[in-house]
């Protein structure tokens, strides 16, 4: 993967993760995710859209763009190859970490099962480097 692509997800930066619903049309949710051993990794609780849409069609669109320079971007095309477990909250709190710089993940709730969607890049688009003009 290119090294801009791995920091853009290891910042800051809200991702944008689209799936296709039951009717064929597109749904867009921002999320928190990072970028782990050749996978997108996106955390979400069990029951949400986006986890009944990728249930029926794995197939999935991830979107990033620096909080920076909003021409700093990637796009990703990929399937969610796998569904894991995050009922300890591990991944969760790695994102809390990542993204407000606290310990743990301070929305957790008792009737919320975490889980992760493991997303397999199959096409990766990324912008040469552009700078906004000051």
């Amino acid at each position: 993967m290119d090294e801009k692509v791995i920091k853009l997800f290891s910042e800051k930066n809200l991702v944008f993760i689209a799936t296709i619903m039951k009717d064929g049309s597109p749904q867009v949710s921002p999320v928190w995710a990072n970028y782990e051993d050749g996978y997108v990794l996106i955390n979400t609780a069990e029951g949400r859209i986006k986890h009944k849409n990728v249930l029926r069609d794995n197939r999935v669109a991830v979107s990033v763009v620096s909080k920076d320079n909003p021409l700093d971007m990637t796009t990703i095309r990929g399937t969610v190859d796998e569904l894991i477990p995050d009922y300890d909250y591990i991944h969760a709190d790695k994102l809390t970490q990542q993204y407000m710089g606290r310990e743990h993940y301070p929305f957790k709730s008792d009737d919320e099962k975490r889980i992760i969607l493991k997303i397999k890049p199959l096409k990766v688009f990324v912008l040469p480097e552009l700078k906004m003009r000051e």
